[in-house]
C-alpha cells in the first residue's frame, strides 16, 4: 500500500456544482487539485440539480485523468480513493460515489466516504496549519453556515447553524437583487471595496440570542426594502455602498458568534472554511479576532476554500491511516443531520 514511503489518494467531489479531483500524498502534500466548473447554472441565477448531476457525468472521468495526469501518477499507484458521501444534492453525490466504487472494485483499491463539511474544516491542514485544541471553526458557503467546537481529528459539535439562509445563499440572493450575476459571493467582495459600509444600517439578527445560531433571511429582506425605495435603474455608488453594508453586517454577525463560541468552549484556535471563507474582510475581521483572543487563526487559500478534491483526499487518508475504510454498500446521503457527523460529536 505505499511507494517509496508516500501514500497516494486519489479525492472526488461532487457534492453540488463543481466536479473535482485530486491526488494528495501523505495526507499532507497536494500533488494535483482540479477542479471543473460547470457554467450551465449561471443563467438560471442558481444551481439547477439535475443538471448539475449530468455536467457530473460528463466531467468526472476527464477530471480525475487530469488530477492523475498533473500529480504523475498512474491508477495503479493509487493506495485509496476517497469521495465525498454527504451532505450535498444526492444526484451530484450519487455521480461520485458510484464512480468511485466502481473505480476502486476495478483496481482493488480501498474506498472512504467523506463528509464534506468535515473537508471544508480541516483543509487547512494542507497548507501547514497547526490547530490547537480546542479549536472553534465555521464551514461558510453557499449551502452551509455551520459553527462548531473541535476537540480533535474526528470529534466535532455543530453548535451553531442558520435558522434560514446560509451566509452564501444571502450573497447570492442579494447579487441578485442588484443584477450582479451568480455566483454573487466575489463580486459583491469586490464591490464593497469601492462602497460605504456605514451608508446603510443593515440589522445583525440574533446576537442577543443567548445561542450561537445564525440568520440571514432578515438581513436580505432589509436589502430588498432598501433597493426598492430607490428604484431601478441602481446606480454604481448605490450599488456599492449596498454590497458594503451587507457585507459588513453579514460578516459582523458570523464573528460576533464565533467569538461566542471561542470564549464559551476556551477555544486555543479558530479556522474558517468554505467558500465565503475567500472573503477579505471575513479573513481581516478573523485576523482582528484571533489577535484579541491571543490565539492562532487558520483559514484555505482560494483554491481550498471552493469544494475541492484535495480537502476530501486528506480526510480520506487520515481514515486510511486509521485503518478505516467503507464496503461496497456505501451510500451518498444529502442532509448534514443523517451524514454521520453528528454522530462523531457525540464523542467530543
Amino acid at each position: 500500500m505505499w511507494h517509496n514511503g508516500a501514500m497516494l489518494v486519489l479525492g472526488i467531489e461532487t457534492s453540488c456544482d463543481d466536479t473535482a479531483a485530486a491526488v494528495v500524498e501523505d495526507a499532507k502534500t497536494v500533488r494535483s487539485n482540479v477542479i471543473a466548473a460547470q457554467d450551465v447554472h449561471r443563467e438560471f441565477g442558481g444551481v439547477v440539480p439535475e443538471l448539475a448531476s449530468r455536467a457530473h457525468l460528463d466531467l468526472i472521468s476527464p477530471t480525475v485523468e487530469r488530477a492523475l495526469i498533473d500529480a504523475g501518477v498512474s491508477f495503479g499507484d493509487l493506495d485509496g480513493i476517497a469521495v465525498t458521501r454527504a451532505p450535498g444534492l444526492m444526484g451530484s453525490l450519487l455521480v461520485g460515489v458510484s464512480y468511485a466504487k466502481a473505480l476502486g472494485a476495478a483496481l482493488g483499491k480501498p474506498v472512504v466516504g467523506v463528509n464534506h463539511i468535515e473537508a471544508h474544516l480541516l483543509a487547512p491542514l494542507l497548507e501547514g496549519a497547526e490547530f490547537a485544541f480546542p479549536l472553534a471553526g465555521a464551514v461558510v458557503s453557499g449551502g452551509h453556515s455551520e459553527l462548531f467546537v473541535v476537540e480533535g481529528i474526528g470529534r466535532y459539535a455543530i453548535v451553531g447553524t442558520t435558522r434560514d439562509d446560509a451566509i452564501g445563499e444571502a450573497f447570492d440572493k442579494v447579487a441578485k437583487m442588484l443584477g450582479l450575476g451568480f455566483p454573487g459571493g466575489p463580486v459583491i467582495d469586490r464591490r464593497s471595496s469601492n462602497g460605504d459600509a456605514a451608508r446603510f444600517d443593515f440589522p445583525r439578527a440574533m446576537l442577543d440570542s443567548g445561542n450561537f445560531d445564525l440568520s440571514y433571511s432578515g438581513l436580505k429582506t432589509a436589502v430588498k426594502r432598501t433597493l426598492e425605495r430607490y428604484g431601478e435603474p441602481h446606480e454604481d455608488r448605490l450599488i456599492d455602498d449596498v454590497c458594503a453594508s451587507f457585507q459588513q453586517a453579514a460578516i459582523d454577525v458570523l464573528l460576533k458568534k464565533l467569538e461566542a463560541v471561542a470564549r464559551a468552549h476556551g477555544a486555543r484556535s479558530l479556522s474558517i472554511g468554505g467558500g465565503v471563507a475567500c472573503n477579505r474582510a471575513l479573513r481581516a475581521g478573523l485576523a482582528e479576532l484571533a489577535g484579541r483572543l491571543g490565539v492562532p487563526a487558520f483559514h484555505p487559500s482560494p483554491k481550498l476554500c471552493a469544494d475541492n478534491g484535495a480537502m476530501i483526499a486528506l480526510v480520506g487518508s487520515l481514515r486510511l491511516l486509521r485503518g478505516e475504510a467503507d464496503g461496497p454498500d456505501l451510500e451518498p446521503v444529502a442532509n448534514l443531520d443523517e451524514s454521520g457527523l453528528l454522530d462523531a460529536a457525540a464523542r467530543a
